[in-house]
């Protein structure tokens, strides 16, 4: 094929011609002003479907990590630790919402509902782990609190592909766990706008459960199925997208918040120490000597036999010894105060 310009009124025009070309060669200075008309005649591109204009913090890229990739080891530290400093300020702008989420899981519990953390990926490991932690520091049943996770028990160490983009699983997951008015259901999904996630509080609505979405970008799908929005909203991220840096830091301050106040508010500390503990090894064992000598004022060994005759029961052992009264009387006292420890002790 060979390509002719011809001289036209305004210019020149292309045509393309299945004869051999001209063994004249064609010289650029003579007709600059078409060539990039010539190129475009020939290279025509198909035209580039437009990205949409991405809403959502936790994926824009952050100025100031434009060039982390040519950063020293404590450049890129230090920076990471500046951007962790807006963290504390970002959830503390949140206590009001946060504190409405403790007073419905608080009433909610008192009526026998159950706490659930609903999640995916990063978000949902969270929820998995503070879930876990919620049995042996407080004392509680381990279907009190519970985590679902995208993927199920295998997405807690492993990346599973494509688990979190069903709305149905969401559905299904918590579907499975006979909802009550009295649940509280956790939202957990950095993004707002996790299918997985959505899918759950969807089916939480419908059963009348209380609703609680926690992420880091407020105006995104899941505010608009929680009935208490907890959006802590920590910016860009050192690496673009990577929510379990900031945002996951800020979703971890957060169930903290959210299972410990709940728990302190239920009863389950007394002062400042970890009363229900349960003593399920060597080093937690030690640990409920110490809260309860602590609490008692009075000697270890003395404080060892009577956790001994309580039955490794530190509420019946601080009874026992701060009222000097016996297994019997101690446990009546805590039942007739409905298991207020402060009341049972006479310190309401």
């Amino acid at each position: 094929m060979s390509i002719e310009l011809v001289s036209i009124a305004s210019g020149f025009r292309l045509v393309r011609s299945n004869t051999l070309a001209s063994s004249v060669p064609f010289r650029a200075t003579e007709c600059p002003t078409v060539l990039p008309n010539v190129y475009n005649a020939l290279v025509s591109p198909s035209p580039k479907k437009l990205l949409p204009i991405e809403e959502r913090l936790t994926e824009k890229r952050n100025p100031n990590s434009m060039d982390i990739d040519r950063f020293s080891a404590e450049e890129i530290v230090r920076l990471m630790n500046q951007e962790d400093s807006k963290i504390a300020a970002a959830v503390a702008r949140e206590i009001p919402a946060i504190a409405r989420a403790v007073d419905a899981i608080v009433i909610g519990m008192r009526n026998g509902g159950r706490l659930f953390y609903v999640g995916a990926g990063s978000s949902g490991r969270l929820g998995v782990l503070d879930a876990a932690e919620c049995a042996p520091t407080f004392g509680t049943s381990r279907k009190q609190v519970q985590a679902l996770i995208a993927g199920g028990k295998r997405a807690v160490t492993s990346a599973v592909e494509g688990a979190e983009d069903s709305t149905r699983n969401g559905e299904r997951d918590v579907s499975a766990k006979q909802l009550t008015q009295n649940d509280v259901v956790v939202g957990v999904a950095a993004s707002g706008s996790t299918p997985y996630v959505l899918g759950a509080l969807k089916h939480a609505r419908r059963r009348k459960a209380t609703t609680v979405a926690v992420t880091a970008n407020r105006n995104m799908p899941v505010a608009r199925l929680a009935e208490i929005l907890i959006a802590p909203e920590v910016g860009p991220e050192v690496l673009t997208g990577s929510t379990r840096l900031k945002a996951g830091t800020a979703q971890k301050m957060v169930l903290n918040m959210l299972s410990t106040a709940a728990m302190v508010r239920l009863g389950h500390a007394y002062e400042n120490l970890m009363i229900d503990l349960l003593s399920t090894n060597e080093k937690l064992s030690d640990r409920s000597l110490r809260i309860l000598v602590e609490a008692s004022g009075k000697s270890v060994p003395v404080t060892r036999h009577a956790l001994r005759k309580s039955g490794h029961n530190l509420r019946v052992a601080l009874v026992m010894l701060k009222l000097n009264v016996d297994v019997a009387k101690a446990k009546q006292l805590l039942k007739s105060a409905g298991g207020n420890l402060r009341r049972a002790l006479g310190e309401s």
